[in-house]
């Protein structure tokens, strides 16, 4: 403004404040907005540029005034929450002299110029202001008339050095760490095909993914974000399913409206001109808004050389006015959250609906594809053996991609679903919401229903549910829901999903409660990090430890967004400094899940597939077996026990006739002890296997037996029982 171009004071704040210009040593204005209801003096346009190389400052104004008056000028400076500076000044002073306000002029005025900045004034910038992303600050103008003192105007306006937190790059990263995920869970479900109970490789897919997902929806809540945290969980809204596309933008729309939606303030369209306000008292542009932004300021740079200059423009020059105006609107929640990325809050579950869609085709084709090459392969070529699975069962796998798919989404799901269902929009968007969210969640308790009624089954017959992890197509059909978890813990699964559907409504249902959302998310998510604690479900040492840091982390998170609630009045500094940490904390953590899911895939390379190793040890094992004699036994009686539940069983069997499988042996030995003592010299002792618990030989069991009867009465060694 003509203040900032000759107050120190001004150029200070300069260096607090955010903005979006990609330049790397300019401090620039970003939108402005009114704070005065029937204001004399209307400024529709303000864009100054602070270059610390040139110490150059280059404004543009534009504005329109009802009547010419001479004013007096209130300017405050805030950064972070706080008044650094405030200062009255007159513009038709000597100290502050500005052609353009002495007076002001009626009607439509412009003022567009560049002054060169002293550097005494110039160095009073901290360096840091130039390189904190997303600094949090605002400049508030207030002119008021000379004749009656009355308040003519007031604006304010954010400032920024262009850095912000919001980057493509890590974006494009995270998006990468997913895929490679994903590649390596892939890779591993390969290796370990045909090899049931085998967990698979971890972090995997859906562990990233839900991670992401916490990420991106701790920027949802209805609470006051510091510019910096809420710019750092827009990088992470791909994993949710809202990826910017104008075209699909404008396609959704006449959807909506062609099905009773409103599109006045709830279009994309209306977002592209719009400036976004937070209950903070900050604002952004949009995308289309910001590139129109960095035009001018361009055009500001030609400028330069030249003097300050000042121009009164006709009726033409007001209609240029009207079509620049800025419209503003105030958001805040999962609105605010989608509507920074372009995507109006009407469309947010039609976006994922369609984005789903689309990656649903795509792994529908791509499977599709691979069968076709295989079948050639199969016609014209020698075949794999092991990828005859595959080509039997392509629309098994297909269906398994697809719940698996669902699985990962199920949380988000639940929220968009809900946030669509609340809100008085499109029916026909509204239908589609509760159709997908009675399928999604109808699968999801097909499979957990069913899983149960296998494992009853199991248990019944076998003593426990470890045929889900034995059976080969038990395994193939089910295993995506409990293949990380131990065999006693298979049912894990089933609070899992529970706890993503009850997290997603808590999000959605309460949308401008941030309180209630952040209280009710953290005792959620610190019950799933007791149950994780408790029970120590994971199968590998390292699911465990991922899993469980990774609970802890969202935990500590909730607890921090906490910080951001209106209703605790926490300074702006404090929760500036949360957000660092937070940012802080999670970047670590999705570096180490990069660095793992790294060390997993060179693992996976270079290691022999244990599955593999393990099928040639059993057959060498078998072969050895087949060479054993009774003077050549080698290792046979050190060989690996079976399973302890086998020698429990067995311990039941009587071994005195083909015929008796079962024989109670108490009952047994009531028998014998009935009858005095037995007709033998000395009773041999039972030679039991301590670890079998069972008896060493049939052999030695049946005649024992045999003697007990006088028919089978043979002389015995004493105390051994070997018959002469």
């Amino acid at each position: 403004m003509r203040v900032l171009s000759t107050s120190q004071f001004t150029l200070f704040a300069l260096g607090f404040l955010p903005a979006q210009i990609f330049a790397t040593d300019t401090l620039s204005t970003n939108g402005i907005s009114t704070c005065l209801t029937g204001a004399d003096i209307q400024v529709q346009k303000l864009d100054v540029t602070y270059t610390r190389s040139t110490r150059e400052l280059i404004f543009d104004i534009l504005g329109s005034n009802d009547i010419e008056q001479n004013v007096t000028a209130s300017l405050t400076v805030y950064a972070y929450g706080n008044d650094l500076y405030s200062k009255q000044f007159d513009p038709c002073g000597t100290e502050n002299y500005l052609a353009q306000l002495c007076p002001v002029p009626a009607g439509t005025f412009q003022a567009k110029g560049s002054q060169q900045i002293p550097e005494s004034f110039a160095s009073q910038i901290p360096a840091i202001a130039f390189a904190i992303p997303d600094l949090d600050g605002q400049v508030k103008l207030e002119l008021k008339s000379k004749q009656d003192a009355h308040e003519s105007a007031c604006i304010e306006t954010q400032l920024s050095n262009g850095k912000t937190t919001q980057m493509s790059s890590v974006t494009y990263a995270a998006a990468g760490v997913a895929g490679a995920a994903l590649a390596v869970s892939g890779l591993s479900v390969v290796g370990a095909a045909g090899h049931p109970g085998a967990a698979s490789s971890s972090p995997s897919f859906g562990d990233v993914m839900g991670w992401f997902h916490s990420m991106a929806t701790n920027g949802m809540l209805s609470v006051s974000y510091p510019a910096v945290y809420r710019s750092f969980t827009k990088n992470f809204a791909f994993s949710t399913g809202l990826i910017p596309w104008g075209q699909m933008q404008q396609s959704i729309d006449n959807f909506r409206k062609s099905t009773g939606g409103n599109l006045t303030e709830n279009s994309y369209d209306f977002l592209r001109n719009a400036t976004l306000e937070f209950s903070n008292g900050s604002s952004t542009d949009t995308s289309a808004k910001v590139k129109r932004g960095l035009h001018l300021i361009v055009g500001a740079a030609d400028l330069a050389a030249r003097d300050v200059s000042t121009s009164y423009s006709s009726n033409s020059t007001a209609s240029n006015t009207t079509s620049d105006s800025t419209i503003h609107k105030v958001v805040s929640g999962i609105e605010a959250w989608a509507e920074q990325l372009t995507i109006p809050q009407a469309n947010i579950f039609m976006t994922c609906l369609l984005i789903f869609a689309i990656v649903i085709a795509a792994i529908t084709v791509g499977i599709l594809l691979l069968k076709v090459i295989l079948e050639l392969w199969a016609l014209y070529g020698s075949f794999p053996a092991k990828l005859t699975n595959f080509r039997k069962d392509y629309w098994g796998l297909l269906a398994r991609t697809i719940t698996s798919l669902i699985l990962v989404l199920y949380g988000i799901w639940v929220l968009y679903c809900v946030y669509q269902l609340t809100g008085a929009d499109s029916w026909a968007a509204k239908v589609l919401a509760a159709i997908t969210l009675v399928i999604f969640t109808g699968v999801l308790m097909f499979f957990g229903l069913r899983i149960w009624l296998v494992a009853r089954k199991y248990k019944a017959s076998q003593g426990d549910a470890s045929g889900l992890y034995e059976d080969n197509d038990t395994w193939k059909k089910y295993s995506l829901f409990y293949d990380n978890y131990k065999k006693d813990y298979w049912w894990l699964f089933i609070p899992a999903i529970v706890y993503m559907f009850v997290k997603g409504v808590i999000i959605a249902a309460g949308n401008g409660h941030g309180l209630v959302q952040s209280a009710c998310q953290l005792i959620v998510e610190a019950l799933m990090l007791a149950l994780l604690l408790w029970y120590r479900p994971y199968v590998a040492k390292s699911s465990q430890w991922i899993n469980l840091s990774i609970q802890v982390v969202r935990v500590l998170s909730v607890a921090c967004v906490l910080i951001f609630v209106e209703e605790l009045g926490l300074s702006q500094t404090t929760k500036t400094v949360t957000g660092i940490v937070l940012i802080v904390v999670q970047s670590v953590l999705t570096g180490v899940l990069a660095i793992l899911i790294a060390a997993n895939a060179i693992i996976l390379c270079i290691r022999e597939n244990p599955h593999a190793k393990r099928r040639r040890e059993a057959k060498k094992m078998n072969r050895d077996i087949d060479d054993l004699t009774p003077l050549d036994a080698r290792d046979s009686l050190l060989m690996e026990n079976p399973p302890r539940k086998e020698y429990t069983e067995m311990s039941k069997f009587n071994f005195t006739g083909p015929y008796e499988p079962y024989r109670d042996q108490y009952d047994q030995k009531q028998r014998l002890g009935s009858t005095g003592s037995t007709d033998r010299l000395v009773d041999p002792p039972d030679y039991h296997d301590s670890q079998h618990g069972r008896s060493l030989s049939r052999e030695s069991r049946h005649t024992r037996d045999s003697r007990g009867s006088p028919d089978g009465r043979k002389p015995t060694a004493p105390g051994y029982g070997f018959a002469c």
